[in-house]
């Protein structure tokens, strides 16, 4: 059995969207990013913690994890108290709710050859709930709607419905790190609906590699996001755009272009970025030639560069009081806080602008206090 499926829930998002791209991407070698191998580590860290705290047989890895640090072994005992608290949130519906951690689920009922691994799984009567801890910072991920999510419902629903008495699915993204705990909660009947009428005949487009390519938002992870030739076109629309008919943009064209913007970006920078690569592995492209970027000086050996001035009679060291996540650790959660809990304080973020989908509450403008 393969260790991923050609078909994976986590990129779910993308092949449902673009149904030719799952079998496009499939022998284009996958390259794990830091970011990747830091939140294995973590995905590591919760499975020890919570097993330990249920009392099963396990090991603690964390002498074998590159990536550990204050912060992650903070947001690691988050995310086992909120398991914890949904654990004894079950037991309203159960009294022996069934709990299950890293568990792999199987939903190639409806995705051919369709698996994953569920975070935490608690089932019971009337409810079954699904926990997904996300590590990452970059992307602040919802479960709304969220196909990754759904597809590890279906796989907990076809194993245990029947066993329990499901009548509704809870799913939530546990992402610490972006303060952000999401949950949705979709009836039974409607998530097998969903099943069979989307994800199935999408999932058999997938499998085959047939359907039409579509870029958007979903390109993000993509291995052909580069050179896709469908992204390229969704992208260079904007270069189309009449910037000379008027003179100035008015505020519904502009508001027109705003969308685009952040993926025109990311894309440009995405093209640069292999264009580089091919380069240095010998391609040639026309007008351009690679030269020796900027560098910074940087001591060969520190620890003999601290002796040499401590000689010559100064101090090498600058001293500064450790951040929030240094002292946590350093004090312990409940001894920060009865220590420098009324010394923290949180500023308001810096003003920016999203479309009026995001959760947050809008800001007052200089226009709206004028109008007050």
């Amino acid at each position: 059995m393969p260790k991923h499926a050609l078909l994976s829930a986590s990129a779910s998002h993308r092949w449902l969207a673009c149904t030719p791209s799952a079998k496009a991407c499939a022998d284009i070698e996958e390259r794990a990013s830091p970011y990747a191998k830091q939140g294995t580590d973590a995905h590591s860290l919760c499975e020890f913690k919570v097993s330990k705290a249920l009392g099963r047989d396990t090991t603690d890895p964390t002498e074998n994890l590159d990536y550990f640090d204050a912060e992650m072994d903070n947001c690691t005992d988050d995310y086992c108290s909120y398991v914890l608290e949904q654990i004894e949130e079950a037991k309203k519906f159960c009294a022996d709710p069934l709990v299950l951690i890293e568990t792999r689920l199987d939903f190639s009922r409806w995705v051919p050859e369709g698996f994953g691994t569920g975070d935490a799984l608690i089932v019971s009567d009337e409810e079954l709930h699904v926990i997904d801890f996300k590590y990452g910072l970059g992307v602040l991920v919802e479960a709304e709607s969220n196909p990754q999510m759904m597809c590890y419902a279906l796989g907990a629903l076809d194993a245990y419905d029947g066993i329990y008495e499901i009548k509704t699915i809870k799913m939530t993204i546990f992402q610490p790190r972006r303060g952000n705990v999401s949950t949705a909660i979709i009836d039974k009947d409607a998530l097998l609906h969903w099943a069979d009428e989307t994800l199935a005949p999408r999932a058999k487009l997938a499998y085959e590699g047939a359907g039409e390519y579509v870029a958007g938002e979903h390109c993000q992870f993509c291995k052909l996001k580069a050179t896709c030739r469908k992204r390229a076109e969704y992208n260079l629309e904007l270069a189309k755009y009449d910037f000379e008919m008027p003179d100035t943009l008015e505020p519904n064209e502009i508001a027109a272009i705003l969308p685009r913007i952040e993926e025109l970006i990311a894309w440009g920078g995405e093209v640069k970025e292999y264009a580089l690569e091919q380069a240095r592995s010998g391609v040639k492209y026309e007008g351009f030639k690679l030269v020796e970027g900027r560098s910074v000086r940087k001591y060969t050996n520190e620890a003999q560069v601290a002796l040499e001035v401590e000689k010559a009679g100064y101090d090498p060291y600058e001293k500064k009081v450790l951040g929030i996540t240094a002292m946590t650790s350093l004090l312990g959660k409940k001894k920060f806080e009865e220590i420098l809990g009324g010394l923290v304080m949180k500023p308001p973020g810096k003003p920016t602008l999203v479309p009026e989908t995001d959760k947050r509450p809008a800001l007052n403008t200089a226009s709206d206090d004028f109008k007050e």
